[in-house]
């Protein structure tokens, strides 16, 4: 049943199929995934009362710290990965039984929005995720970078001038370039720039990782827009727990590949969805978390559109935390 599912995986095409799957993968993952299968049955919903994509049960993210979530057996070798947390929290664990799968994920979603990886020069800019081990962001930019290298792409901790050595060199060959970092070292490059990024573009990936004061997300492209002289600023929204990205060329409005789609639920009844255009906390269905939880309430907020797009707002505030929470 597993391999019938992931080989459906990749291939969904239009609406009808991407809910007639997502039924078919509840049915699997509510039986072969016991955390899934008893907060499903808390709830009373099993598979004969799904018909549709809204009766699903999303799993609140929370789980993936105090509990294995997988689906099947994981007796053999898997990759682990963490989320980022402070001194003494629980982090996020993401048990990935195939990481071939997660690499095609996100290879083929970077490729979908942007056309073939190896046709850029990759430059990357995580210091708070190179200094930790298990993060599923560093492993999917150190397979882009292992797959351009022979393009000058490479990962920078701390030293500004040798990137931005690194970035003229490549603007002189005439490659294309993506600059890839996390929000407050993109600050702090910006704030030393002195040279034009117009013809880079330059992805956040959210975070300010208790170096900076967080901003919203227009303050933030603003000061990076003008920090390197160029009018774009793309974003990459993934987590730990997901093995897909969705991506925004701009504006902070995201789209996601044809195997994943954002809805938002009502921020006091989680089981209830908010109209187009109003905030409320965001549910994502990854189909290629076959292994895991395809179904995941998120503790982001967001605003969907009604051609699919979504934009995220913030956070729950832990004091406004309600809903998902209460049912743990």
């Amino acid at each position: 049943m597993r391999d019938k599912l992931r080989n459906k995986i990749f291939q969904i095409k239009d609406g009808a199929g991407f809910e007639k799957t997502c039924i078919e993968m509840f049915r699997y993952q509510y039986k072969f995934n016991t955390i899934y299968r008893k907060f499903s049955d808390l709830l009373k919903i099993t598979p004969s009362s799904v018909d549709k994509i809204e009766k699903i049960p999303f799993l609140p993210i929370e789980f993936f710290k105090g509990h294995k979530v997988v689906t099947g057996k994981h007796d053999g070798d898997f990759t682990l990965f963490k989320s980022s947390g402070t001194t003494g929290s629980d982090v996020s664990k993401h048990y990935v039984k195939e990481i071939e799968l997660y690499r095609e994920s996100f290879t083929r979603g970077f490729e979908l929005f942007f056309g073939p990886v190896n046709s850029y020069s990759i430059l990357a800019l995580l210091p708070s995720y190179l200094e930790r081990p298990g993060s599923s962001l560093v492993y999917m930019i150190n397979d882009f970078i292992r797959k351009t290298k022979e393009n000058g792409s490479g990962s920078y901790l701390y030293d500004h001038e040798e990137l931005l050595g690194k970035i003229r060199e490549l603007q002189n060959s005439g490659n294309k370039i993506i600059l890839w970092g996390v929000s407050f070292a993109l600050l702090e490059l910006a704030g030393k720039a002195g040279i034009s990024l117009k013809d880079v573009l330059v992805f956040e990936t959210g975070g300010m990782k208790g170096r900076r004061r967080e901003m919203a997300r227009e303050e933030l492209h603003e000061s990076l827009r003008k920090g390197f002289n160029t009018e774009t600023v793309y974003s990459e929204y993934g987590m730990t727990e997901l093995m897909s990205q969705a991506y925004s060329k701009g504006s902070g409005v995201f789209r996601t590949v044809p195997w994943m789609k954002v809805l938002i639920r009502d921020m006091n009844d989680p089981l209830d969805y908010t109209i187009q255009g109003k905030t409320g906390g965001i549910n994502i269905i990854d189909l290629a978390n076959i292994d895991s939880c395809c179904f995941i309430a998120t503790q982001d907020l967001g605003r969907l559109h009604a051609d699919g797009s979504f934009e995220v707002m913030g956070r729950f505030d832990n004091s406004d935390v309600r809903g998902c929470n209460l049912m743990i």
